[in-house]
């Protein structure tokens, strides 16, 4: 059960760790506004921050189904139904931080990029147990 809850949460805390990261960076080197001006990000930067996202959501779910002990996918559904939750939240809180397509995009990229990510780590697993 314990490995079950690490491998759920280690792939959670990929893609906020490397999501803040990033946006750590872009900001301390300027290219993206401090979080006190939020209302200053343009389509390009939201475009690129949904991009790096979706990437680190993808990791997050490879990361979770190489950790998992057994039924890596079922690991990987748990992460994606959480990162949906987040991405309804995110919706919520951010709808008047941005343009409203941003954070609509990370909530539907939400389930297909952990499952992206999770189908690509067991795909040879999966062809290696059909032969």
């Amino acid at each position: 059960m314990l490995k079950s809850i690490f491998a759920v949460v280690a792939g959670f805390l990929t893609v906020v760790v490397l999501s803040m990261g990033t946006d750590m960076v872009l900001e301390k080197t300027g290219i993206f506004p401090p979080p006190s001006e939020m209302g200053l990000f343009v389509t390009w930067m939201l475009a690129l921050a949904l991009f790096y996202r979706t990437i680190y959501t993808i990791l997050g779910g490879y990361v979770t189904a190489w950790l998992a002990p057994q039924n890596a996918m079922k690991h990987v559904w748990t992460l994606a139904a959480l990162g949906q939750l987040g991405g309804i939240a995110g919706v919520i809180a951010g709808w008047n931080l941005s343009a409203h397509w941003y954070p609509i995009a990370l909530a539907v990229l939400a389930i297909p990029s952990v499952w992206l990510g999770g189908w690509l780590r067991t795909r040879n697993d999966l062809n290696t147990t059909a032969l």
